[in-house]
């Protein structure tokens, strides 16, 4: 028989790895003054993600299953690097973003002090928060079984969707033929967000693998997908980006033929 879910070993695991998160947080908001520009800080959003699962990898050594251990952490390690990777060259000789731009200048007092509050302690606990399955299910020593390959399918394929749909609209946006028009092509045909989509998937995917060691992981991490889940559909994701896309010429029969989130073949007509 087992052991059980390591609740206190668990419990200090987020202590840690909310200082974790803090200093990703604080080591970017440092190097963004000295750029003057804080788009950087999305750039740390995956970082971060990464710095919890190898913390806490190190951490839970002595109390969960190898497997899940590893198998959890390279798949969000992967993830967060290869989102930081692309957001990092996306950003690449362009200035500061739109979005903090207009947040800046709305700011009351410093305006730096302002965007530490409002844009990188908000970003801690939200990486905090939906690092819960990453957390969680290092802390379970049931071994590996269906579930967590069921879940580590759904991660492989949410990654495909965000990878190659970034990639996708990253080489369209490319050609100065482009300009100003809406991407309809590859998987931007079948969901207007395939990589929002993806990172729906990535979630749910992880939090599959944390369920996989039990009723106990599920519950402590169950707020996490449910939370990114809200945020990509109707919070800062699909909703902001597609307010800001409304004026586009082309946007409303995209829109219209077109699937909002999840994927199917485009209406016709």
């Amino acid at each position: 028989m087992s052991a059980p879910f390591a609740w206190s070993e668990f419990a200090a695991n987020l202590g840690w790895a909310a200082a974790t998160v803090l200093l990703v947080m604080l080591g970017t908001f440092a190097i963004a003054l000295n750029l003057d520009m804080h788009r950087v800080v999305d750039t740390a959003w995956g970082l971060a993600f990464a710095a919890v699962a190898a913390v806490t990898f190190g951490l839970s050594a002595a109390h969960g299953d190898p497997g899940r251990r590893l198998l959890v952490t390279v798949l969000t390690v992967l993830w967060g690097l290869r989102l930081a990777v692309h957001i990092a060259r996306r950003g690449r000789g362009h200035g500061e973003d739109p979005r903090y731009e207009a947040m800046l200048a709305r700011a009351p007092g410093n305006r730096n002090l302002h965007a530490l509050r409002v844009v990188y302690l908000l970003q801690a606990s939200l990486v905090w928060l939906v690092s819960l399955p990453v957390q969680a299910a290092q802390y379970t020593p049931r071994p590996l079984s269906a579930l967590a390959f069921a879940g580590t399918a759904v991660w492989a394929v949410g990654l495909f969707f965000e990878a190659v749909g970034d990639a996708q609209l990253a080489r369209y946006k490319a050609d100065p033929a482009n300009r100003g028009r809406v991407m309809d092509q590859g998987l931007w045909r079948w969901t207007r967000h395939p990589n929002y989509f993806g990172d729906f998937l990535i979630w749910w995917g992880l939090f599959l693998v944390a369920c996989d060691g039990g009723w106990q992981a599920a519950a402590v991490s169950v707020a996490a997908p449910l939370v990114m889940s809200v945020l990509l559909i109707g919070g800062s994701g699909k909703r902001l980006l597609e307010r800001h896309m409304a004026d586009r010429p082309g946007w409303a029969a995209y829109v219209a033929r077109t699937s909002g989130f999840f994927p199917r073949p485009p209406r016709r007509g």
